[in-house]
This record gives structure tokens, C-alpha cells and sequence, in this order.
């Protein structure tokens, strides 16, 4: 509801005070409420400098310094605030200099003393104000009033955590507070009906369908659960609600929100840092002094971290349908960053079960998710041991996955098999000198031999047979759309100019690299 500084002066908590300036812009509209005790312009300015917001003062920070108090009043006008209210009911305040209220004039900006008389406190003003937007002239509701009430008795509570607990427990909802990599920095949970996680995943759900109204309505295990997007900061943020007897309408929890963001910005509030996204954030840096601090103030056993991974495609419903069967199923944890259609992770297995069996359950996890869609691409280094060879995988991966699918361009999960060759054929590459014209010359009897398209085809063959079909003839000739009689055909020939075996022990491994290396040396030029 729209509410003036007018609105805000026939309040009983205004009563008495006296406007001593700007009165000629009593209309102003109040959209927010800030109390300010910075003792320089430039924290004011970010902590209280919001356009329609009313600050809240009792200058104590400023004590005795009226030109810095003319600067701030002069500054906060120029943010476009909606009004300074000053109490002088205070200790820290019994005169105000003439030159700061002759400066709020100049600027039209209200100023508002709370007079001697008047035993209001901020949270008298900020409950009536807050009251009068969210509720106006409407009858009281308890659920309203009464969080108000708890989230800003600051006198009883020491953080916003403790106001926001204590307020839920009384009026039987829950609260999520999570990044926007969807992991929770704030759980106040008051019934485990419904888990954090569980209203984490049902959010990821609904976010991936671009369905971004404001407190939307998810049905997480039959219990109505709210969820919208918030600013803390500069940062977005989702705040989930759970309302547990499902009692509250749509309505009332969409008040309850927009107390709860207020409250944020009342008691300044900054949620506690996402470690797990800083965490993956440091191992694809390869940051690994700060990667052994996160680990240590995750308490996160480094041995427990199976895979590492990066995926393009896989933000969408039916993705993550699997991702959350993979962690109900196995008890593995996967720990991921999102952004847009890329999606980079770490898998924390089940600390019951042994390593070989996180392994095998990671390998079949991406096999599944790319049956979800043709798109999809997964890049993984699964078998890790410890959080130095976590960073080692992200490293590998991100030096080759532009260049593995023109290598590889049939496949859809590269494993650390096929990201390790494809590095080895960049370094080749860049290098360039001896070792790669071994390579080359691997090939180079198909041009002596038979040139022209004739070696281009047999080329062509081997390619698809090695790299491509895993030596198995009747799957290059479904590739390449010819008779499998073709195929064995060409293979012969091809073992006659190499004068080798191409499917040799001894030989495939050079093979495969001289292959792929001329492949890479395609899609580079």
C-alpha cells in the first residue's frame, strides 16, 4: 500500500513530533525504513541512501559535528530518500544546529523530530510504519502483527537469525533463505515434515521453468511451500516459506515475505557466505590454499570428494529429476554452481559405502542424464581422491573441453580417459618440433600410398573405427552409413599400407593419438 510521511505523522508513535523542514514535501511516498549510525557520508550513503526509504536518527554517531550532518542531509536528498526522522527522546540528542534543519529546507527534504516527550523507540516507528504499508486501514492480522512484533524486538534479540527463529516457532511457518546457486545460507526450520532439502529441490524445479512469480506456490511433499527471488545487497537471493499447517493464504505469506526482506534491511543483515559455491568456485580457479580453508571450515573430508564435473544442458526439469533420484539413491551430496545452461559440480559420496561404489554411481549418473537430452554434455574427472586432485580435474577440463567434442564428436559424456588424450594433443599441437611430426608421419603412407580421396577415405575410416566406434566394425558401419562388408574391406587395406595391425596392442595406442591429433588440427583451422 502506498503510504505518504503525512500517512506516517498521524501515527500514534509520531505523536508528539514536529516537521522542522520540508514540508512542502509531505507527500513523499515511504517505501522503506533504515536506521542510520555510520559516522561517514560513504556508509551512509550505501546503508540508508534508497530512493523513498525514511532513515531513522539519533545522529549519535555524528555527535557535535553539525557539518557533517548538513553533508549527510544534503547527500540523502540528492539519493532521493523520503524523509530524516530524528529523535531527540534520546541520550546522544537534545539540540539539533539550525544550519542541518536550514540544509534539509534547501533540499525540500522532511525533517521529522521526534519530540522530548514522545517515549516512541525505532521499533515503535518501524512496526506502525511497516504495519501501515503492508496493511493500511485493512483489520489486523495476527500473523502479520505478531512476526512484526518478533523480528523487531531488538532490545530481546541480538541477530536477525534469532528474531526470524523466534518468529516462525510462533506463528508455525518456516524459512529458506538460499543463493542463487541454491544452496542455503539461512534455515530456520520449526518442523521436519518437510526438509530444506527437499523445498531446494522442488525451487531448482520450478526456477528451471522460468516460472519467476513472486511467491510462487511449490508442493513439496504435499505441504504448501512459497519461494520468490529477493536483493540483499547486490546479490539475489531466493527465500523460500513454508507455511506447516497450511493456514496462511497467498496473500498473507506474500506480506510475510516483504516483512521479512524489510527486517533484512532493518537489522542490516548479510547472510553468511556461500561456502560450498566458493569452494567449487576455488577448485576451477585451482586456488587450492584457499580450497584446504573452505575444506577445513566446511569440516568436508577431501577424501570423500569422488568426482568434479562440468555440464552444459542439464538445468532443466527431467536433469534434474535424475540429480535428485542420484542423491536419494546413493546418498551421495552434489555440490554445484549454476549458470544459465552450465552447470559446474563436485560429488561428495555416501561416507557409508566404498569408494569403488561412488565411482560406478557417478558413471552411471552422467550416462543417465545424457539419455534426458541430445544436447546434453557432460565433462567429468571421476575418481579423484583428495580436494588437490579435485582441482586437477576442473583444470583438465576446462584446458580441453572447447576442443574434446571435435575430437570425440559422437559423444555426449567425455570422461577424464578422453579429456587426458585431447590435452595431450593440445600440447602436442602448440608445441609442435619432433615428437609431433612422429605423430603425423603415422599417417603419412595413406598419402604416399594412394592419395587423393581415396586416402581421405580410408582416413576417415580409421578416424570413426577408433575414436568413434571403439573398434568395432559394425558400429562404424552404422556411423558412416555404409555395408559392414565396406568397413572390413577398407580395415584390410589399411592394415596393408600401415603394414601393422591397426587393432595391435602396440600400435593403437600411437594410432589413437597421430588420430586424434589430426582431427584437432581440423577444428583449429
Amino acid at each position: 500500500m502506498k503510504i505518504t510521511v503525512r500517512d506516517c505523522l498521524e501515527l500514534d508513535a509520531f505523536k508528539p513530533s514536529m516537521v522542522a523542514a520540508g514540508k512542502r514535501n509531505l507527500n513523499n511516498t515511504i517505501g522503506s525504513l533504515s536506521v542510520m549510525d555510520t559516522s561517514d557520508i560513504k556508509s551512509t550513503l550505501e546503508e540508508n541512501g534508497v530512493r523513498d526509504r525514511m532513515v531513522l536518527t539519533t545522529f549519535s554517531a555524528m555527535k557535535g559535528e553539525k557539518e557533517l550532518q548538513s553533508k549527510v542531509v544534503k547527500e540523502l536528498a540528492l539519493s532521493g530518500v523520503a524523509a530524516i526522522v530524528v529523535f531527540r527522546n534520546k541520550k546522544e540528542l537534545k539540540t539539533i544546529d539550525a544550519s542541518v534543519i536550514e540544509t534539509a529546507e534547501a533540499a525540500g527534504l522532511p525533517f521529522v523530530i521526534i519530540s522530548e516527550g514522545n517515549d516512541a523507540t525505532y521499533s515503535d516507528v518501524i512496526e506502525q510504519v511497516m504495519d501501515k504499508i503492508l496493511v493500511g486501514d485493512e483489520p489486523r492480522n495476527y500473523l502479520i502483527n505478531n512476526t512484526i512484533y518478533h523480528l523487531l524486538d531488538f532490545d530481546k534479540h541480538k541477530t536477525f537469525p534469532a528474531a526470524l527463529k523466534e518468529a516462525a516457532v510462533s506463528n508455525e511457518f518456516q524459512a529458506v533463505l538460499v543463493s542463487k546457486d541454491f544452496n542455503p545460507v539461512l534455515i530456520v526450520e520449526t518442523r521436519h515434515k518437510v526438509t530444506v532439502l527437499d523445498a531446494v529441490r522442488n525451487l531448482q524445479k520450478r526456477y528451471g521453468n522460468d516460472d519467476r512469480g513472486i511467491y510462487g506456490i511449490l508442493d513439496v511433499e504435499g505441504i504448501a511451500a512459497y519461494w520468490g527471488s529477493i536483493t540483499i545487497g547486490s546479490e539475489e537471493y531466493f527465500l523460500l516459506l513454508v507455511d506447516n499447517e497450511e493456514k496462511y493464504s497467498a496473500v498473507d505469506i506474500t506480506k510475510l515475505a516483504e516483512i521479512i526482506e524489510l527486517a533484512i534491511g532493518m537489522w542490516k543483515y548479510n547472510p553468511v557466505r556461500d561456502v560450498k559455491a566458493e569452494l567449487i568456485k576455488a577448485l576451477m580457479r585451482g586456488n587450492k590454499n584457499l580450497v584446504y580453508t573452505l575444506r577445513d571450515e566446511m569440516e568436508l573430508n577431501e577424501s570423500a570428494i569422488v568426482s568434479v564435473f562440468y555440464s552444459k544442458g542439464t538445468n532443466t526439469g527431467e536433469a534434474r529429476d535424475i540429480i535428485e533420484n542420484f542423491e536419494k539413491k546413493t546418498g551421495c551430496e552434489i555440490l554445484s554452481i549454476v549458470d544459465g545452461e552450465e552447470r559446474f559440480g563436485i560429488i561428495i559420496e555416501d561416507k557409508n559405502k566404498q569408494h569403488e561404489e561412488g565411482k560406478n554411481a557417478c558413471l552411471t549418473f552422467y550416462d543417465d542424464l545424457k539419455e534426458t537430452s541430445k544436447e546434453i554434455r557432460v565433462f567429468h574427472c571421476t575418481g579423484v581422491h583428495d580436494a588437490s586432485s579435485a582441482a586437477d580435474g576442473f583444470n583438465l577440463i576446462n584446458e580441453t573441453w572447447t576442443f574434446v567434442e571435435s575430437v570425440f564428436p559422437y559423444k555426449r559424456v567425455f570422461s577424464k580417459y578422453e579429456l587426458a588424450l585431447v590435452s595431450n594433443c593440445i600440447n602436442l599441437q602448440l608445441q609442435g618440433g619432433h615428437i609431433k611430426r612422429n605423430f603425423n608421419e603415422l599417417l603419412e603412407p595413406f598419402n604416399r600410398e594412394v592419395g587423393g580421396n581415396k586416402a581421405s577415405q580410408l582416413i576417415n575410416t580409421l578416424e570413426t573405427f577408433v575414436l568413434d566406434a571403439g573398434m568395432n566394425s559394425n558400429k562404424t558401419s552404422n556411423i558412416m552409413g555404409i555395408h559392414a562388408n565396406t568397413v572390413q574391406y577398407r580395415l584390410k587395406k589399411i592394415n596393408e599400407i600401415l603394414g601393422v595391425d591397426v587393432t595391435g596392442n602396440r600400435v593403437i595406442p600411437a594410432l589413437t593419438i597421430a588420430l586424434a591429433l589430426k582431427r584437432l588440427e581440423r577444428a583449429i583451422d
